[in-house]
């Protein structure tokens, strides 16, 4: 796979991407059951990077298709978060998202990133352990899930938070 920028002709085909991964029936990275309706759409991931001008939408593409993306943006202290890293649900369990996270941490390490710092549902034990066997560390910090943002999706359960993970970068 190959990561580059996303433009804004890339914003739908991404959208679509996230909503099939995270929201729909296939892939174990599915939120299914925890959260409900979309998880964005275009219009979002455009007010997203116009709010964050430092933060990067990376596209990662193979035989010309999107096949994965991941939000980098820079927090400062050589800190970077680490976002909505998603694979195709088809390519899911093959190494894609092992390899589109390696290629996101390399990315930011070039860019001056020395830690890698995101955020996870806490009852998504696979995927944190998932994140904890490529070097990420619960940093006790959790942050809350917000209730208030229908932007989010609609959960389906109270009590809802997210852990911080951190990796050290070389």
């Amino acid at each position: 796979m190959r990561l580059e920028e996303a433009g804004a002709a890339d914003l739908p085909a991404i959208a679509d991407l996230m909503n099939r991964a995270y929201r729909g029936p296939q892939g174990w990275a599915t939120e299914k059951g925890l959260i409900a309706g979309p998880r964005t759409d275009a219009g979002l991931l455009a007010g997203d990077l116009r709010a964050a001008p430092d933060a990067r939408l990376l596209a990662a593409r193979e035989d010309g298709a999107i096949r994965g993306c991941v939000w980098l943006e820079p927090l400062g202290d050589a800190v970077w978060q680490l976002g909505a890293l998603t694979v195709e649900p088809a390519h899911q369990a093959a190494g894609s998202g092992r390899a589109l996270l390696a290629g996101a941490e390399a990315w930011a390490a070039a860019r001056g990133a020395r830690t890698a710092r995101l955020t996870v549902v806490h009852v998504r034990d696979g995927l944190i352990a998932w994140y904890v066997r490529r070097g990420y560390r619960p940093t006790g910090e959790t942050r809350p899930w917000p209730y208030h943002d229908a932007r989010f999706g609609t959960p389906l359960r109270p009590g809802l938070y997210f852990v911080v993970l951190d990796k050290e970068l070389s």
